[in-house]
């Protein structure tokens, strides 16, 4: 085994393999940006050596700084996490050149792996299915839109290098595809330095079902069952859960006969993923599944792999990589209950996840609750910039079945709570709940398609806005009538804004008072009468006439956030007396809804638009970005340059003021 590793990598992963190495007796070096040099990967490993400022094109994907960084503290290996390094065959080679060892497959099985369109010929040759769909090498423009039309729409077209969901596109109509071949290549190209492009059948209802295999250099290979990951937004996973909700004992060992078959196609080693898009329009079927790439790396998602096998991977990964063989075989590993996996990102939901910036002025995660598991690489206080992927945390839950699984979600998602960046944890809340979540009715779409439900506050009850007002007035600490601000006998008159939507906010004018069960309401919604209990920490047992529920209060300087019955409400105190302002600029402004690139501008002075015309599109955290025009209008003035840096609130473009 192992003396010592670097880790090239950041974030929660780095955090995640150093753990396994702790526990194994094994030093790590830990690699980070100038941005980085206080991260919490930084300080969760043994050493740490600086490789350059925060863009990762002169850090994290500098190879040769990495290397350096090895060879001066004596690591053995290195271990690449995901993204970054970990799926370059040229890294992968130039680790072994300097003598030192990949933590992860050999450079040839990356290759024949990363350019999805010679996977696919080359699983065809495996006898793996494979979705229909033109995977060759002819790139002209009008020659794809033939064999789109001949595939028949709608469909996908999808960069031939990479994953994520970058360079992805659907085509529901011909008239469409040019612009969304153009909008897949240009984002390809930004993220994988690679614009080919594959054009496969859409299908309808899918599924999307990866199975966890694992390698070794002794000619075993094995499967360590199968994540279901059909819960998705803008082509990038959710939720993960292990086992698939409706998968038979036929249809899994044709799908995990498959997998192994991929992996030894290419002469595997190590922890790979192969993916599957699968018909979801009924059961599942032996006949209904295709193969879709396979990662050749760990995967986000491999915790809920971890909760249902009892296994580390990252210690399996260690052991293969040292040239040892695999720890079980197939017939020793068993599945053991259901695993649930959401990431908790900075990006606002409501705005098509759009990713956030900002420093975390506040960030509580659960990190003792039963059947839960946390992996995060940021901490209060630390900034989210638009550098790095925005996630924050991944919540992990286990237990005996599916249910129990998504119950613990449910407690562990209502005790989480963050400030600062805009967060995904009310839209997560709801998403558990969703009715065809819980049946395991499950599709690519659904988020989609039920995304203004999902990302719509709840509605404000009584019982709400009494706790709350209490809570913002000082009634729930223990000196109860500290801070009150009192008209009349014992009263308490207060303006309540609440956030009801993007740039949207309610007003709630109530009246408190003392009573001796409790705390009474008087609002135009109702009155109620509220007994209060705390139950430790921001727990707290809420009884009111409809019966009694538990309440998440989280409470800071100015606001505080309900968290109940998967909603989430947060509110403010106004000054009755305060003038209420519009925020906005009258829909004339188009800014940068975050720090980025502007790729292109499709408008100039003097332009006709109509309401939801592409003016710009922006590149920001490796994703691009739509602007579109507010309403019908002239452009009056662009403000910036294609393949300008602008931060963000920029001023982009301006329309000519409405008659």
């Amino acid at each position: 085994m192992f003396r010592k590793i670097l880790i090239a990598n950041r974030g929660e992963i780095a955090v995640r393999i150093a753990r396994t190495a702790r526990r194994l007796g094994i030093a790590t070096v830990a690699v980070h940006s100038e941005a980085d040099a206080g991260a919490r990967h930084v300080l969760a490993c043994d050493e740490a050596v600086a490789i350059g400022p925060a863009p990762v094109a002169q850090s994290y994907l500098k190879a040769d700084r990495i290397l350096a960084a090895a060879k001066a503290t004596g690591a053995q290996a290195i271990h690449p996490g995901y993204g970054f390094l970990s799926e370059n065959p040229e890294f992968a080679e130039a680790v072994a050149e300097a003598g030192l060892t990949f933590i992860g497959p050999p450079a040839n099985a990356i290759r024949a792996m990363g350019l999805k369109d010679a996977a696919k010929r080359l699983m065809e040759a495996a006898g793996v299915p494979v979705t229909p769909g033109y995977h060759g090498e002819n790139q002209d423009p009008d020659f794809l839109a033939g064999q789109a039309a001949e595939i028949g729409y709608p469909v996908l077209v999808k960069a031939s290098a990479g994953g994520g969901g970058k360079g992805m596109r659907k085509v529901d109509r011909a008239e469409d595809f040019a612009r969304a071949l153009q909008s897949a290549r240009s984002e390809a190209a930004s993220s994988f330095g690679h614009d080919h492009v594959i054009i496969e059948r859409f299908i309808l209802n899918p599924r999307h079902i990866e199975v966890q295999v694992f390698a070794d250099g002794h000619g075993n290979t094995v499967h360590l069952f199968e994540r279901d990951c059909s819960a998705q937004r803008r082509h990038q996973k959710v939720i993960e859960e292990a086992p698939a909700p409706g998968m038979t004992e036929e249809v899994r060992e044709a799908m995990t006969g498959a997998a192994v078959r991929a992996a030894e196609a290419v002469g595997y080693r190590g922890a790979g993923t192969v993916e599957f898009i699968v018909d979801g329009s009924g059961p599942l079927r032996p006949d209904g599944f295709w193969f879709m790439e396979m990662n050749t790396r760990l995967q986000v998602e491999h915790p809920v792999t971890e909760a249902v096998t009892g296994l580390d991977l990252v210690e399996w990964q260690l052991r293969v990589a040292a040239g040892e063989p695999l720890p079980l075989r197939q017939d020793q590993i068993a599945l053991n209950g259901h695993a649930l996996e959401v990431r908790i990102y900075a990006e606002d939901a409501a705005r098509d996840f759009m990713p956030a910036t900002g420093k975390l002025t506040r960030l509580a995660l659960p990190g003792d609750l039963a059947r839960t598991r946390i992996d995060s690489g940021v901490t209060e206080g630390d900034t989210v910039t638009p550098h790095y992927d925005p996630m924050i945390a991944k919540i992990i839950t286990h237990g005996p079945d599916r249910e129990a699984a998504f119950t613990a979600m449910e407690i562990a998602l209502a005790a989480c709570h963050a400030e600062g960046p805009a967060t995904n944890i009310a839209f997560l809340e709801r998403l558990i709940r969703h009715p065809e979540i819980r049946a395991g009715k499950l599709d690519t779409g659904l988020i989609g398609r039920d995304l203004a439900a999902l990302t719509q506050p709840p509605e404000a009850t009584p019982a709400d806005l009494a706790l709350a007002g209490a809570a913002l007035s000082g009634l729930l600490r223990p000196a109860p009538l500290a801070g009150w601000r009192g008209w009349g006998s014992g009263a308490t008159h207060l303006q309540l804004a609440r956030a009801t939507g993007p740039g949207e906010a309610a007003l709630d004018e109530i009246t408190l008072r003392l009573t001796g069960g409790g705390i009474a309401l008087e609002s135009a919604s109702g009155t109620a009468g509220i007994a209060a209990k705390p139950l430790g920490g921001t727990l707290w047992q809420v009884g009111d006439a409809a019966g009694s529920r538990r309440v998440h209060l989280h409470q800071s300087d100015g606001s505080v956030t309900l968290a109940r019955d998967g909603g989430r409400l947060t509110f403010s105190l106004r000054d009755p007396m305060a003038a209420v302002e519009e925020a906005g600029h009258g829909g004339d402004s188009i800014t940068a809804p975050l720090p980025g690139i502007v790729k292109s501008l499709n408008v100039s002075p003097g332009a006709t638009v109509a309401a939801g015309d592409v003016l710009a599109v922006m590149e920001a955290m490796k994703m691009e970005h739509s602007l579109l025009a507010p309403r019908n209008g002239t452009v009056a003035e662009v403000a910036v340059r294609a393949g300008e840096q602008v931060e963000e609130g920029a001023l982009l473009i301006t329309l000519e003021p409405e008659a």
